[in-house]
């Protein structure tokens, strides 16, 4: 069996986590991703997260995956001058969520939460990025929003997109943004006995053709 289950459907996941090397198995952890009242940003992308594992360790036990086998799950919200901005519920939430966003920073979190199929471990760590986004335009921003790509991201928007790039001058870490920070992954799986033996770092800027400083 591959050595990785990752408790997440994302296309974007499934795309940065194959950068690692590692065959993997996607067990899609649905989870009620409902925010508690007055629950701080990190404690909310933590607990989502860790949710999520332990929905796909549940789904893992039942279907007889060994206890070798180490789950992978994450979460990532944006935070907004101390609000969190989860996914959109429709279209007009969406461009609440964007206008809001233009033409200054935020802030993206992202947590992993890693366990074995059998719960002996387990382990959260979370990303911070700070993102600049561009002053777009109305138009730039409906046209946009009518593609329906927002609709299932965090924030309303996907920092890869080609045609809107909503996103100026980062120099954090792209891929957490996009949902999956690999080099804390690589990082956190090395102490699960997984070493990954592909340069990721350099994988990972060719991908997303960027230049990553840190």
């Amino acid at each position: 069996m591959p050595p990785l289950i990752l408790a997440s459907n994302s296309p974007r996941r499934k795309e940065l986590l194959a950068l690692t090397g590692f065959p993997f198995v996607v067990l899609s952890a649905d989870v009620d991703e409902s925010l508690y009242p007055g629950e701080e940003p990190i404690a909310c992308v933590m607990r989502l997260a860790r949710l999520k594992a332990e929905t796909a360790q549940q789904m893992a036990d039942g279907l007889g995956f060994t206890a070798g086998q180490v789950i992978v799950a994450a979460d990532t919200i944006v935070v907004n001058d101390g609000a969190i901005f989860g996914k959109p519920s429709d279209q007009l939430d969406a461009r609440r969520m964007l206008v809001e966003l233009r033409g200054h920073n935020h802030q993206v979190l992202t947590a992993i939460s890693i366990s074995t199929a059998h719960g002996q471990k387990h382990s959260t760590e979370v990303c911070e990025t700070d993102v600049p986004m561009r002053n777009y335009t109305d138009e730039e921003m409906d046209e946009y929003i009518r593609s329906g790509d927002p609709l299932d991201k965090a924030g309303a928007y996907a920092i890869q997109h080609d045609g809107f790039q909503p996103v100026k001058k980062l120099t954090g870490c792209f891929a957490s943004v996009m949902g999956l920070p690999l080099c804390h992954l690589v990082k956190e799986l090395e102490s699960y006995q997984l070493s990954v033996l592909d340069d990721v770092p350099t994988a990972c800027q060719t991908k997303l053709d960027y230049q990553c400083l840190i």
